[in-house]
Protein backbone atom coordinates (compact mmCIF):
# COMPACT_ATOMS: atom_id res chain seq x y z
CA UNK A 1 0.00 0.00 0.00
CA UNK A 2 1.08 3.74 -0.83
CA UNK A 3 -0.64 7.07 0.08
CA UNK A 4 -2.24 7.09 -3.69
CA UNK A 5 -2.52 3.33 -4.37
CA UNK A 6 -3.99 0.48 -2.51
CA UNK A 7 -3.44 -3.14 -3.34
CA UNK A 8 -5.82 -6.19 -1.67
CA UNK A 9 -5.10 -9.93 -2.92
CA UNK A 10 -5.51 -13.20 -2.32
CA UNK A 11 -4.08 -16.45 -3.37
CA UNK A 12 -4.24 -19.94 -3.39
CA UNK A 13 -2.12 -22.77 -4.50
CA UNK A 14 -2.40 -26.74 -4.85
CA UNK A 15 0.17 -29.70 -5.98
CA UNK A 16 -0.04 -32.74 -5.58
CA UNK A 17 3.17 -35.36 -5.96
CA UNK A 18 3.29 -38.46 -8.60
CA UNK A 19 5.78 -41.10 -10.07
CA UNK A 20 7.41 -41.69 -6.76
CA UNK A 21 7.80 -37.70 -6.04
CA UNK A 22 9.99 -37.54 -9.13
CA UNK A 23 6.56 -35.73 -10.70
CA UNK A 24 4.69 -32.47 -9.21
CA UNK A 25 1.71 -30.64 -10.25
CA UNK A 26 0.89 -27.45 -9.24
CA UNK A 27 -1.82 -25.11 -9.91
CA UNK A 28 -2.14 -21.70 -8.16
CA UNK A 29 -5.19 -18.71 -8.27
CA UNK A 30 -5.08 -15.12 -7.34
CA UNK A 31 -7.15 -12.32 -7.48
CA UNK A 32 -6.46 -8.53 -6.11
CA UNK A 33 -8.49 -5.14 -6.38
CA UNK A 34 -5.91 -1.92 -6.73
CA UNK A 35 -8.02 1.89 -5.67
CA UNK A 36 -5.94 4.61 -7.57
CA UNK A 37 -6.30 7.69 -5.51
CA UNK A 38 -4.12 10.24 -7.71
CA UNK A 39 -3.34 13.20 -6.14
CA UNK A 40 -6.35 15.61 -6.58
CA UNK A 41 -8.19 12.57 -8.63
CA UNK A 42 -7.46 10.79 -11.48
CA UNK A 43 -7.48 12.40 -14.77
CA UNK A 44 -9.70 12.03 -17.68
CA UNK A 45 -7.86 10.42 -20.38
CA UNK A 46 -6.28 12.43 -22.98
CA UNK A 47 -7.38 15.82 -21.62
CA UNK A 48 -4.97 18.73 -21.43
CA UNK A 49 -2.76 18.97 -18.07
CA UNK A 50 -4.60 22.22 -16.36
CA UNK A 51 -3.50 25.20 -14.38
CA UNK A 52 -2.71 24.51 -10.87
CA UNK A 53 -5.92 23.94 -8.90
CA UNK A 54 -7.62 23.26 -11.94
CA UNK A 55 -9.60 19.83 -11.13
CA UNK A 56 -12.21 20.03 -13.62
CA UNK A 57 -10.53 17.18 -15.64
CA UNK A 58 -10.17 15.05 -12.58
CA UNK A 59 -12.47 11.99 -11.75
CA UNK A 60 -12.08 10.69 -8.08
CA UNK A 61 -10.53 7.10 -7.70
CA UNK A 62 -10.22 4.53 -9.95
CA UNK A 63 -9.90 0.81 -9.60
CA UNK A 64 -8.54 -2.31 -11.26
CA UNK A 65 -9.02 -6.09 -10.74
CA UNK A 66 -6.79 -8.58 -11.86
CA UNK A 67 -6.80 -12.28 -11.74
CA UNK A 68 -3.83 -14.71 -12.33
CA UNK A 69 -3.86 -18.39 -12.80
CA UNK A 70 -0.93 -20.73 -13.24
CA UNK A 71 -0.61 -24.17 -13.81
CA UNK A 72 3.36 -26.00 -13.41
CA UNK A 73 5.08 -29.18 -13.72
CA UNK A 74 8.41 -30.16 -12.16
CA UNK A 75 10.12 -33.34 -13.31
CA UNK A 76 13.14 -35.06 -11.62
CA UNK A 77 14.89 -36.13 -14.66
CA UNK A 78 17.87 -37.80 -12.67
CA UNK A 79 19.85 -36.92 -9.55
CA UNK A 80 21.85 -34.46 -11.27
CA UNK A 81 19.20 -32.62 -13.36
CA UNK A 82 15.43 -31.06 -12.22
CA UNK A 83 13.36 -29.45 -14.98
CA UNK A 84 10.01 -27.25 -14.33
CA UNK A 85 7.90 -25.80 -16.57
CA UNK A 86 4.73 -23.09 -16.25
CA UNK A 87 2.42 -21.63 -17.73
CA UNK A 88 0.51 -18.08 -16.58
CA UNK A 89 -2.70 -16.38 -17.68
CA UNK A 90 -3.44 -12.57 -16.40
CA UNK A 91 -6.74 -10.62 -16.92
CA UNK A 92 -6.80 -7.29 -15.60
CA UNK A 93 -9.47 -4.98 -16.29
CA UNK A 94 -10.62 -1.12 -15.37
CA UNK A 95 -8.05 1.93 -14.72
CA UNK A 96 -5.08 0.90 -16.42
CA UNK A 97 -3.18 4.06 -16.81
CA UNK A 98 -0.68 5.83 -14.97
CA UNK A 99 -2.57 8.70 -13.70
CA UNK A 100 0.99 11.31 -13.19
CA UNK A 101 2.12 9.76 -17.32
CA UNK A 102 1.80 12.61 -20.07
CA UNK A 103 1.80 12.78 -23.78
CA UNK A 104 3.12 15.94 -25.54
CA UNK A 105 0.93 17.76 -28.08
CA UNK A 106 3.69 18.28 -30.97
CA UNK A 107 3.18 20.49 -33.82
CA UNK A 108 3.06 18.57 -37.35
CA UNK A 109 6.20 20.12 -39.19
CA UNK A 110 8.89 21.22 -36.32
CA UNK A 111 7.71 17.94 -33.73
CA UNK A 112 8.30 20.45 -30.96
CA UNK A 113 6.02 20.33 -28.43
CA UNK A 114 3.30 23.09 -28.31
CA UNK A 115 3.87 26.23 -25.74
CA UNK A 116 0.91 27.43 -23.66
CA UNK A 117 0.45 30.37 -21.43
CA UNK A 118 -1.17 29.90 -17.80
CA UNK A 119 -3.71 32.32 -16.82
CA UNK A 120 -2.87 35.61 -14.96
CA UNK A 121 -1.08 34.95 -11.72
CA UNK A 122 -1.41 31.20 -12.01
CA UNK A 123 1.08 28.94 -12.16
CA UNK A 124 0.94 25.58 -14.90
CA UNK A 125 2.47 24.05 -17.46
CA UNK A 126 4.42 26.21 -19.74
CA UNK A 127 3.71 23.81 -23.01
CA UNK A 128 0.79 21.24 -23.99
CA UNK A 129 0.42 17.95 -22.09
CA UNK A 130 -2.22 15.38 -22.35
CA UNK A 131 -2.89 12.88 -19.30
CA UNK A 132 -1.78 9.05 -21.16
CA UNK A 133 -5.00 6.78 -22.08
CA UNK A 134 -4.85 2.80 -22.12
CA UNK A 135 -6.99 0.04 -22.71
CA UNK A 136 -8.85 -0.33 -19.70
CA UNK A 137 -8.42 -4.63 -20.49
CA UNK A 138 -5.43 -6.27 -20.48
CA UNK A 139 -4.55 -10.06 -21.53
CA UNK A 140 -1.53 -11.77 -20.72
CA UNK A 141 0.06 -15.13 -21.67
CA UNK A 142 3.39 -16.63 -20.61
CA UNK A 143 5.34 -19.86 -20.52
CA UNK A 144 8.12 -20.66 -18.39
CA UNK A 145 11.34 -23.50 -18.47
CA UNK A 146 13.93 -23.63 -15.97
CA UNK A 147 16.57 -26.50 -15.35
CA UNK A 148 18.94 -26.75 -12.48
CA UNK A 149 21.77 -29.03 -12.73
CA UNK A 150 23.49 -30.48 -9.78
CA UNK A 151 27.67 -30.91 -10.24
CA UNK A 152 29.94 -32.12 -7.18
CA UNK A 153 28.46 -29.48 -5.20
CA UNK A 154 28.12 -26.65 -8.13
CA UNK A 155 24.60 -25.61 -9.55
CA UNK A 156 23.78 -24.14 -12.71
CA UNK A 157 20.27 -22.54 -13.07
CA UNK A 158 18.93 -21.44 -16.30
CA UNK A 159 15.40 -20.52 -17.06
CA UNK A 160 13.55 -18.96 -20.12
CA UNK A 161 10.42 -16.89 -19.57
CA UNK A 162 8.26 -15.73 -23.15
CA UNK A 163 5.54 -12.98 -22.70
CA UNK A 164 2.53 -11.85 -24.99
CA UNK A 165 -0.12 -9.28 -24.37
CA UNK A 166 -2.95 -7.74 -26.32
CA UNK A 167 -1.29 -4.79 -26.38
CA UNK A 168 1.35 -6.16 -28.83
CA UNK A 169 3.75 -6.73 -26.29
CA UNK A 170 5.71 -9.84 -26.58
CA UNK A 171 9.00 -10.02 -24.36
CA UNK A 172 11.79 -13.11 -23.94
CA UNK A 173 13.86 -13.15 -20.67
CA UNK A 174 17.15 -15.55 -20.29
CA UNK A 175 18.20 -15.97 -16.64
CA UNK A 176 21.66 -17.62 -15.51
CA UNK A 177 22.67 -18.19 -12.28
CA UNK A 178 26.14 -20.47 -11.67
CA UNK A 179 26.58 -21.47 -7.45
CA UNK A 180 29.60 -23.30 -6.95
CA UNK A 181 31.48 -23.80 -2.94
CA UNK A 182 34.55 -21.79 -2.01
CA UNK A 183 35.16 -23.57 1.37
CA UNK A 184 33.27 -25.71 3.32
CA UNK A 185 30.52 -22.75 4.44
CA UNK A 186 30.38 -19.89 1.54
CA UNK A 187 29.63 -20.01 -2.13
CA UNK A 188 30.06 -17.63 -4.63
CA UNK A 189 26.96 -16.99 -7.80
CA UNK A 190 27.72 -15.22 -10.78
CA UNK A 191 24.43 -14.14 -12.05
CA UNK A 192 23.44 -12.96 -16.08
CA UNK A 193 20.43 -11.51 -17.16
CA UNK A 194 18.52 -10.51 -20.45
CA UNK A 195 15.49 -9.01 -21.17
CA UNK A 196 13.88 -7.63 -24.24
CA UNK A 197 10.46 -6.34 -25.22
CA UNK A 198 8.47 -5.52 -28.32
CA UNK A 199 6.35 -1.81 -27.72
CA UNK A 200 2.16 -1.52 -27.07
CA UNK A 201 0.93 -0.35 -30.29
CA UNK A 202 -0.39 2.84 -28.46
CA UNK A 203 3.08 3.67 -27.45
CA UNK A 204 4.01 7.41 -28.88
CA UNK A 205 6.72 9.99 -28.89
CA UNK A 206 3.88 12.54 -28.91
CA UNK A 207 0.60 13.28 -30.65
CA UNK A 208 0.13 15.32 -33.51
CA UNK A 209 -1.71 18.88 -33.15
CA UNK A 210 -4.50 19.07 -35.97
CA UNK A 211 -5.10 15.17 -36.20
CA UNK A 212 -7.78 13.53 -34.83
CA UNK A 213 -6.97 12.31 -31.29
CA UNK A 214 -6.27 8.31 -31.40
CA UNK A 215 -8.37 6.48 -28.68
CA UNK A 216 -5.12 5.49 -26.81
CA UNK A 217 -1.65 7.35 -26.34
CA UNK A 218 1.21 6.44 -24.32
CA UNK A 219 4.95 8.05 -23.83
CA UNK A 220 5.71 5.18 -21.20
CA UNK A 221 9.00 4.05 -21.74
CA UNK A 222 8.18 1.17 -19.69
CA UNK A 223 6.05 0.43 -22.38
CA UNK A 224 8.17 1.00 -24.95
CA UNK A 225 10.49 -1.57 -27.16
CA UNK A 226 14.03 -1.78 -25.18
CA UNK A 227 16.62 -4.49 -24.06
CA UNK A 228 18.18 -5.09 -20.58
CA UNK A 229 21.08 -6.93 -19.36
CA UNK A 230 21.74 -7.65 -15.12
CA UNK A 231 25.18 -8.91 -14.25
CA UNK A 232 26.51 -9.46 -11.02
CA UNK A 233 27.82 -11.96 -7.91
CA UNK A 234 27.18 -12.79 -4.98
CA UNK A 235 28.80 -14.08 -1.92
CA UNK A 236 27.14 -16.60 0.70
CA UNK A 237 28.37 -18.08 3.53
CA UNK A 238 26.52 -19.72 6.53
CA UNK A 239 27.30 -18.13 10.00
CA UNK A 240 28.71 -19.97 12.98
CA UNK A 241 25.22 -19.85 14.41
CA UNK A 242 23.65 -21.61 11.57
CA UNK A 243 22.32 -18.68 9.68
CA UNK A 244 22.44 -18.02 5.89
CA UNK A 245 24.14 -14.67 4.93
CA UNK A 246 25.12 -13.04 1.49
CA UNK A 247 26.17 -9.77 -0.60
CA UNK A 248 25.36 -9.21 -3.71
CA UNK A 249 26.19 -6.56 -6.29
CA UNK A 250 24.77 -6.17 -9.95
CA UNK A 251 25.09 -3.68 -12.22
CA UNK A 252 21.38 -2.94 -14.36
CA UNK A 253 21.65 -1.66 -18.33
CA UNK A 254 18.96 -0.72 -20.67
CA UNK A 255 18.44 1.14 -23.39
CA UNK A 256 15.80 1.16 -26.13
CA UNK A 257 15.23 2.84 -29.33
CA UNK A 258 12.35 4.95 -31.19
CA UNK A 259 12.40 4.52 -34.87
CA UNK A 260 13.37 7.53 -36.55
CA UNK A 261 10.17 7.47 -39.05
CA UNK A 262 8.33 7.90 -36.11
CA UNK A 263 10.13 11.24 -35.52
CA UNK A 264 8.83 14.37 -37.18
CA UNK A 265 11.12 17.10 -37.36
CA UNK A 266 13.37 18.59 -34.65
CA UNK A 267 12.63 14.99 -33.01
CA UNK A 268 14.94 13.33 -35.04
CA UNK A 269 17.70 13.34 -32.86
CA UNK A 270 16.41 14.95 -29.65
CA UNK A 271 13.81 12.74 -28.71
CA UNK A 272 15.93 9.57 -27.29
CA UNK A 273 14.76 6.49 -25.49
CA UNK A 274 15.55 7.37 -21.80
CA UNK A 275 18.61 4.78 -21.70
CA UNK A 276 19.43 3.90 -17.70
CA UNK A 277 22.39 2.27 -15.72
CA UNK A 278 21.46 1.25 -11.98
CA UNK A 279 23.95 -0.58 -9.37
CA UNK A 280 21.73 -3.18 -6.69
CA UNK A 281 23.83 -3.87 -3.82
CA UNK A 282 22.17 -6.47 -1.41
CA UNK A 283 23.13 -7.23 2.29
CA UNK A 284 20.98 -10.23 3.40
CA UNK A 285 20.50 -12.39 6.62
CA UNK A 286 18.31 -15.36 6.56
CA UNK A 287 17.12 -16.75 9.77
CA UNK A 288 17.20 -20.46 10.26
CA UNK A 289 19.02 -21.32 7.41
Amino acid sequence: SEYDYLHLGVNTKISRDFNQRNTTVSAGLAYSSDTISAVGGAPTPLTSMADVGNLSNRIGDQSKDIVDVVLGVTQVISRKLVVQANYSFSDSSGYMNDPYKIVGVVDATTGDVLQRTPAPGVLGPSHEYLYESRPDQRTKHSIYGQAKYYMNGKVLDASYRYMTDDWDIDSHTVDLRFSWPVGERSYLEPHLRFYTQTEANFFKAGVVDGIPLPMYASNDYRLGSFDAITAGLKYGWKARNGNDMSVRLEVYQQSGDIPADRLIGNQVGLVEFPDLTAIIAQFSYRFGG
